[in-house]
């Protein structure tokens, strides 16, 4: 009888917590699937049985640095997985390196299991095509009024939407360029969208 590398290893486990209120999200990558434990329900996902997983990067004020799997099934059930952990009213602890060893050896079993699931990065192309739009009307609004300070010598004015400008476009920037949508495979997950 032959024994896989995932039933010799001690099963990959991942928790967060969505909420202050509320139990934490559990996962665990085990050789009959990936079992959760969300909100009182738990099941156990066959890894062939994914249909898709979309990977991205979710900042939120109380954390800058914040990245997002959602995992599909064959049921139509979905499950996002996130790379931060509410610890108290003003906390949100950052778990990066037990996130992204999770994510990728998710990636691992599925190759393993000859899983055929659609794996996208980013935002969906219509979301990511509204947002660069409305980022480029922004862009033409604030170049107006830069253009009108400098004609009437509104320098302090101008200075300020430079500064306004150089902000935006390294916060926002930085989201649509992590944010852009790619197709990748279980060999080439791509960085920008792991912590």
């Amino acid at each position: 009888m032959t024994i896989s590398l995932l039933e010799q290893a001690p099963a990959i486990r991942y928790a967060y917590k969505a909420s202050l209120i509320g139990a934490a999200h559990q996962f665990e990558l085990t050789a009959d699937g990936l079992s959760w434990r969300v909100a009182g329900r738990a099941d156990v996902w066959r890894y062939a049985d994914i249909t898709a997983i979309r990977l991205s990067y979710r900042p939120v004020s109380m954390q800058a640095h914040r990245f997002r799997a959602d995992i599909a099934h064959a049921s139509k059930a979905r499950l996002p997985i996130i790379s931060t952990s509410w610890q108290t009213a003003a906390l949100m602890a950052p778990q990066d390196n037990d996130y992204r060893a999770f994510i990728t050896e998710l990636h691992k079993c599925m190759a393993r299991a000859g899983s055929r699931a659609v794996l996208t990065g980013g935002l969906r192309p219509n979301v990511y095509a509204l947002a660069v739009t409305l980022v480029a009307l922004l862009a033409l609004a604030v170049g107006g009024l830069l253009v009108r300070a400098l004609a009437t010598g509104e320098f302090a004015g101008a200075l300020f939407l430079v500064g306004f400008a150089a902000l935006f476009g390294w916060q926002v920037g930085g989201f649509l360029r992590r944010n852009r949508p790619l197709p990748y495979t279980f060999a080439h997950i791509p960085d920008a969208l792991l912590p």
